[in-house]
């Protein structure tokens, strides 16, 4: 009889991971970390940990390039305190080496370096209760933009000091965290952006909100239109109902383009609807509104504006123009023009307004802005006057509040491209 002995199974043998492999891994693993925040302090918090853990150094931080103030800013720190106090010049120490140089610096120990660098740690370990020994500095590039440095200090082993390998190692960590922090950054500066873009448009809401509605009367005599050629606009109208067959009306372009303009706009156009209730002379209207504007304007800036109060019984119109285009009357298929004008407001305080009194009947006067007569066609020619005197023929036996759409659609809708602001406003005597 044979016996036979049973082997033992082989223990299975599992093959050795290289430094290099885990490494790969660790990268990989960083990077899907990085994809999943667009939280900047978020990115740079997870960006710290792993690379103080596989370095194995004793604090880490990361600096980031303040382009206002030309300055480094530590905005994310491990194990160091007080670095987030200070602003470091770009021109100093090992920092500005690797940005200079574009590539990772190791100062393997900082007491045996040549003195700028050692000068740049002492002065820097006396402010934040720190001692610095060795020191690895990556920049962060990405899209060929260097966005600052990750910066290593002191090796935990027992001599403290970091080795080539350390810096190699760094500056293949630092890629995919660079990269993680200008998608942060973008991701940041959209949201701010939109935030911005928001206020714009409350902005703009405000703005229309000041403009007077047209009535749904045929027979009211006023009506006015506004299209901003962007969200905000510089142009503004008001008319308003006064009584006893009064109406008050007021057209206004403001120099410039953009917010600063649009809240000049927004300070003419409130002020001449509390003004306007009260005082019944466009001269002195306008000088009231001249001085306080007068006194905040922006240097450069001011303000064109025609005002005027059309008296229905006595089909009268009075009249007082700051600088503003002139009016068009079209009367009996016939143009006129209203010429008297004095300076914008805004310029010099303390100027005395014409006021001229017409009469008005059977007529129709258009107040407008420049939008409207320097817009193009897309071979680059202006509509003008005369183009624009063709479309109020066009449109002469439409009712008030129906024509001035009807004038800016057909403009618009035969090629012309709008880049400033259209404001029209209609008087009709009827």
């Amino acid at each position: 009889m044979f016996l036979f002995k049973t082997k033992k199974p082989k223990e299975e043998i599992k093959p050795e991971i290289s430094q290099e492999n885990l490494d790969l891994q660790l990268i990989t693993n960083l990077n899907q970390e990085f994809a999943l925040s667009l939280d900047l302090n978020e990115t740079l918090n997870t960006a710290l940990k792993v690379i103080i853990n596989r370095i194995n150094a004793q604090a880490a931080n990361i600096f980031l390039i303040n382009e206002k103030i030309n300055k480094f800013e530590c905005i994310a720190s491990l194990n160091q305190d007080h670095l987030n106090e200070y602003k470091l010049d770009l021109k100093d120490g090992v920092m500005a080496k690797a940005v200079e140089q574009k590539k990772c610096i190791r100062v393997g120990d900082v007491r045996k370096d040549v003195r700028e660098i050692a000068e740049f740690y002492f002065d820097l370990d006396n402010k934040t209760n720190f001692t610095t020994l060795s020191v690895l500095c990556a920049p962060l590039i990405a899209a060929n933009e260097c966005l600052g440095v990750i910066h290593c200090s002191n090796k935990k082993t027992a001599l403290k000091l970091f080795v080539e390998n350390d810096r190699k190692l760094l500056e293949t960590l630092s890629a995919p965290a660079a990269l993680a922090i200008r998608n942060a950054k973008m991701a940041s500066e959209m949201v701010e952006k939109n935030k911005i873009q928001k206020e714009v448009e409350i902005v703009g809401d405000i703005q229309k909100s000041l403009l007077s509605e047209n009535s749904e009367d045929k027979n009211f005599p006023i009506a006015g239109l506004n299209i901003p050629a962007k969200v905000v606009s510089g142009d503004f109208y008001n008319f308003t109902d006064l009584g006893n067959g009064k109406y008050g009306f007021g057209v206004a372009d403001v120099s410039g383009k953009g917010i600063k303009s649009s809240l000049l706009m927004s300070k003419a156009s409130s002020l001449y609807s509390c003004l306007s209730k009260t005082n019944f002379s466009t001269s002195d209207l306008l000088f009231q509104l001249n001085n306080e504007i007068c006194e905040t304007i922006s240097r450069g800036m001011f303000v064109t504006m025609l005002i005027g109060i059309y008296d229905s019984n006595k089909k009268e119109m009075l009249l007082s123009n700051a600088g503003h285009e002139h009016p068009l009357i079209f009367s009996n298929d016939h143009f006129t023009n209203y010429e008297d004008a004095d300076p914008p407001l805004g310029i010099i305080s303390n100027i005395k307004y014409k006021e001229q009194k017409i009469k008005f009947e059977n007529s129709s006067m258009y107040i407008f802005t420049d939008g409207i007569t320097e817009i193009k066609n897309s071979k680059g020619d202006m509509l003008g006057s005369d183009g624009f005197k063709n479309y109020i023929k066009k449109f002469k036996d439409f009712p008030t509040n129906q024509k001035l759409q009807l004038i800016v659609d057909q403009v618009l809708n035969t090629g012309h491209i709008q880049k400033d602001d259209l404001t029209l406003v209609v008087v009709d005597a009827k």
